[in-house]
C-alpha cells in the first residue's frame, strides 16, 4: 500500500529541479502510507511529476520501485493498492513478449498499459486500486479509481494545473495553491457525518468517482468515463436472477469467497485479519485458515465499557477456528489520547466515531503484522445494517396508516418524550426513544424519506451552515424507484454508492494508513459484489433477518452459537464521553462566542443540543460530534 501524488502543469512553467522539488514535497506529505521508501519522475518540458511512497508489500527489492516506467519507456505510473490476479496477467504479457525485472504487481499494470490499452488493462484488473499514469507519447494524464472506491483518489484544477494525491496533504503541500471552505460541503458533512465524494470541503477539490477514469490532456477539457458502473451491475442482477436453489447460491458464494480471500493472502510480509466476532469477519478469518496451513493471526480490541465490547465473542471464534490471536483491552485514555490527531490522520471532517477503534485495531495489528484483511462490505451486499429492517416496519406501518392520519400518528409519538420512549424500550435497542422520534420523521413522509432520516444527523443542515446550500445529491433521486425496485435492495445501493466508499472505506484507509498497514477487504471483489446482485432478495434479506446467504456460509466453519447475538456495531461511548472526560474540550469547540465569531455555523441550535445533552434529557452524541470533528479540523487545517 502506497501514496500517490503530483501535479500536470498545463503550461510546464517550473524548471525541472523546482518540478521534481514539488513532485516530492507532495509525496513527502504522505509518508506515514508509505514508510519504506519513495521518489519522484518528471518531465519539465511536459509539466508532469509523478511523486510515490511506498510501503512494500509484494517484491520488497528495488524491482517494486515506483514511480514505474514500462519496458517499452512509454508509460510512468505510480499506483497505489494491490492487483491479485496479477501473476495470470503476467503470464499472458509474457506469451506477448514481455520481459519482466521483478514479480511485484506494478510492473504487471504497467506493462498491461503498454499491451492492451489503459482501459482494457482496468477491467482486467482483480484488486483495490488508485493510480496515476502518464503516456509519454500522447502527453496525457490518467488518473484511475478501483470499482468501489477502496482506495482513494482527490484531484483540483487551478491555475491551469492539475494536482493529485491520495490524501488532500498531498495537495497542500503545494504552496501556491490556498484552499477555501467549501460552505454547500459543509451542510452536505453536516448530514452525513462524512463529506461526500460528490463534492469537496475546499472549493474544487473532488475525489475521483468510483469505477472511473480520469484523462487530462494540456489545453483540453478534462475527461471523465466510466469502466464499471454499479447502476449496470444492479441493472443487470435485476434483469437475470440467480435461478438455481439456496444451497446452490451458498455453494457457489463460498467458492467466490474462498477465492478472493486466498488471492488477498499472496504477501511477501507478515499477515492476518481483524476479527469482531460478526458475520462478516469471521467469514472471512474462517475462509482465510481453511486455505492456511498453519494457524492465521487475528486481532481484535475489547472495551470495558457495557454495550460496547465485542472481545469475548471473537476470542470464542478464533478458538474454535484454532487462530493465533491476540487481543487488546482498550482503556478510556487510550481512547481518549487517539482524537486529537483525528483531524490529521482523516485531513477532512470525518465524524463517524468507530474511527477510534478501527484505528486503534490497526495500531495494534500494525505491531505484528503488515497486512490484514477486514470484513467489510457485507452489511452493504448483503443487507445486513438493521435500518433496512426498520425500513420495512415502517412501510408496514405506512400501508396500514392512511395518508391524512399520518402526521397525527407522527405527533403523538414525538408528544411522548424520548427519555419516556428509552424507559419503555431499552430492553429493544440503545438509545430507544431517539430512535423512535426518529422513526416518528417517517410517518409523516414516504418510504423513500425513511433512508435518508435514518443516515441523516442533522436535519436541516442550511439552516446551520451560514452561506451554505446543501446538493442534492443520489438520495434525493425520484428515479431510483424505477431502476431498483426492491425497497431493500435500493437501500443496499445507496449504501454502496455513498456510505461504504465515503465513509466506510474512508474510516478504514486512513486509520491502517496512518499506522503503515495494508486492509485488504476481499468481500468487495467485484465478482463477488456482481454475484451478490444477482441474488433474490429473500436469498439476502428474510424474516427480519439480512445476510442469509453469507450466514449459511459461515455455517459450515463455525457454529451458529458463536455468532448468533444481535448487531453490535463498531463504536465507542462517546455519549457519555461528552459529559465526562470531553466535556472540557467539547465545550472549548462549541464555545458560543466562538462559533458566532468563525462565522460558518449559526450558535443556537448547536448549542440548544449541547445543553440537552449534558442534562440528560436527549442524546445528540451523534449531531455533536459532527460539529465537533469540523471544529477541530477546522483548527488544525484552516484556523
Amino acid at each position: 500500500m502506497c501514496g500517490v501524488a503530483g501535479l500536470f502543469d498545463y503550461r510546464a512553467r517550473r524548471a525541472p529541479e523546482a518540478l521534481t522539488a514539488q513532485g516530492r514535497a507532495m509525496a513527502d506529505a504522505l509518508l506515514h502510507r508509505g514508510p519504506d521508501a519513495g521518489d519522484v519522475w518528471a518531465d519539465a518540458i511536459a509539466g508532469i511529476a509523478l511523486g510515490h511512497r511506498r510501503l512494500s508489500i509484494i517484491d520488497l527489492s528495488p524491482a517494486g520501485a515506483q514511480p514505474m516506467a514500462s519496458s517499452c519507456g512509454r508509460f510512468v505510473v505510480s499506483y497505489n493498492g494491490e492487483v491479485y490476479n496479477a501473476d495470470t496477467l503476467k503470464s499472458e504479457l509474457e506469451a506477448a513478449g514481455r520481459k519482466f525485472r521483478g514479480h511485484c504487481d506494478t510492473e504487471v499494470i504497467v506493462e498491461g498499459f503498454a499491451v492492451w490499452g489503459v482501459d482494457a488493462t482496468i477491467k482486467r484488473l482483480i484488486g483495490m486500486f488508485a493510480l496515476a499514469l502518464w503516456d509519454r507519447q500522447d502527453r496525457a494524464l490518467y488518473l484511475v479509481r478501483d470499482r468501489l472506491g477502496i482506495k482513494p483518489m482527490y484531484w483540483i484544477e487551478t491555475g491551469e494545473q492539475l494536482l493529485f494525491g491520495s490524501e488532500l496533504k498531498a495537495l497542500r503541500a503545494v504552496k501556491e495553491w490556498s484552499p477555501s471552505l467549501d460552505r454547500d460541503a459543509v451542510a452536505a458533512y453536516l448530514r452525513f457525518a462524512y463529506v461526500p465524494g460528490s463534492c469537496g470541503i475546499y472549493q474544487g477539490v473532488r475525489q475521483l468517482a468510483p469505477g472511473t477514469i480520469l484523462v487530462a490532456r494540456g489545453g483540453k477539457p478534462v475527461e471523465i468515463r466510466t469502466y464499471w458502473s454499479l447502476d449496470e451491475i444492479a441493472a443487470k442482477g435485476q434483469a437475470d436472477r440467480f435461478a438455481g436453489s439456496e444451497d446452490e447460491a451458498v455453494q457457489i458464494l463460498d467458492a467466490l469467497l474462498s477465492d478472493a480471500i486466498k488471492r488477498r493472502m499472496v504477501a511477501d510480509v507478515p499477515l492476518g485479519a481483524f476479527l469482531s466476532g460478526g458475520i462478516d469477519s469471521s467469514t472471512v478469518l474462517a475462509l482465510m485458515q481453511k486455505s492456511s496451513t498453519r494457524p492465521v493471526r487475528s486481532f481484535s480490541i475489547g472495551f470495558r465499557e457495557k454495550g460496547f465490547d465485542e472481545a469475548p465473542h471473537a476470542a470464542r471464534v478464533a478458538r474454535h477456528l484454532g487462530t493465533d490471536h491476540t487481543e487488546l483491552y482498550v482503556e478510556p485514555g487510550h481512547a481518549l489520547d487517539v482524537i486529537p490527531r483525528l483531524s490529521d490522520m482523516y485531513d477532512e471532517p470525518f465524524a463517524d466515531p468507530s474511527q477510534i477503534p478501527t484505528f486503534l485495531v490497526s495500531e495494534m495489528t500494525r505491531r505484528h503484522v503488515t497486512v490484514a484483511l477486514s470484513g467489510d462490505g457485507g452489511d452493504e451486499l448483503f443487507a445486513g445494517y438493521t435500518r433496512y429492517f426498520r425500513s420495512e416496519a415502517v412501510r408496514r406501518v405506512l400501508d396500514a396508516v392512511p395518508r391524512g392520519a399520518r402526521g397525527l400518528a407522527a405527533a403523538a409519538v414525538k408528544s411522548v418524550a424520548p427519555s419516556t420512549w428509552s424507559a419503555l424500550g431499552s430492553w429493544a435497542m440503545p438509545q430507544f426513544g431517539d430512535r423512535v422520534h426518529k422513526l416518528a420523521g417517517a410517518l409523516a413522509g414516504t418510504p423513500g424519506d425513511f433512508y435518508r432520516l435514518m443516515v441523516t444527523h442533522w436535519d436541516n443542515p442550511d439552516a446551520i451552515v451560514r452561506g451554505g446550500a446543501e446538493p442534492k445529491g443520489l438520495l434525493w433521486d425520484d428515479s431510483l424507484a424505477g431502476r431498483v425496485s426492491d425497497p431493500v435492495e435500493r437501500m443496499q445501493y445507496l449504501d454502496t454508492l455513498t456510505y461504504l466508499p465515503d465513509d466506510i472505506l474512508t474510516k478504514v484507509d486512513r486509520a491502517s494508513m496512518a499506522v503503515s498497514l495494508e486492509a485488504r477487504v476481499p468481500l468487495l471483489d467485484h465478482r463477488v459484489v456482481e454475484f451478490s446482485w444477482r441474488l433474490r432478495p429473500a436469498l439476502k434479506a428474510s424474516g427480519g433477518m439480512g445476510k442469509r446467504v453469507l450466514r449459511r456460509v459461515l455455517d459450515r466453519y463455525v457454529p451458529k452459537a458463536l455468532i448468533d447475538r444481535p448487531k453490535m456495531g463498531f463504536g465507542v461511548p462517546i455519549d457519555s464521553w461528552l459529559r465526562g472526560p470531553l466535556k472540557d474540550w467539547a465545550e472549548d469547540l462549541l464555545g458560543e462566542h466562538r462559533l458566532a465569531a468563525e462565522g460558518v455555523f449559526d450558535p443556537a441550535p448547536i448549542r440548544a443540543k449541547w445543553r440537552e445533552h449534558l442534562s440528560g434529557e436527549r442524546n445528540w452524541q451523534y449531531p455533536l460530534w459532527t460539529v465537533l470533528m469540523f471544529q477541530a479540523w477546522k483548527a488544525r487545517w484552516l484556523p
